[in-house]
């Protein structure tokens, strides 16, 4: 089994989180359509993205009080799940213990550190 659940990129019903444990190393018909969904999500951020754009910055017609909260509601909506879809693919990123060990600028032999003292 997959030692990490993976976030879904929907909630349940009850608008809880939702994860997949399974053994099948990203490749079982649900992971494969959890990616699509996160794909989907993220492209249709971009496309409201654009659009806000065009609305706000090169409209040439003044926008509504409730053109701007329907934009404001989806911005927001798309903005928790690209944040949803970062977490799952962070929680998936293998950590530094997992892969090679990770130096950072304090490790390196003192020759290596420019002399500092």
């Amino acid at each position: 089994m997959s030692a990490r659940p993976r976030l879904l990129p929907w909630p349940d019903s009850a608008g809880k989180r939702c994860y997949l444990v399974t053994d099948d190393d990203g490749n079982s018909r649900l992971s494969r359509l959890a990616d699509e969904m996160e794909a989907a999500q993220l492209k249709a951020g971009v496309e409201l993205l654009g659009h806000a754009g065009e609305m706000l910055l090169l409209g040439d017609h003044k926008v509504s009080k409730r053109e701007l909260r329907f934009l404001a509601k989806s911005l927001r909506e798309a903005l928790g799940d690209a944040l949803r879809v970062a977490e799952s693919r962070g929680e998936r990123l293998p950590s530094c213990a997992d892969s090679e060990p990770h130096e950072g600028p304090d490790s390196a032999p003192e020759s290596e550190k420019g002399g500092r003292e």
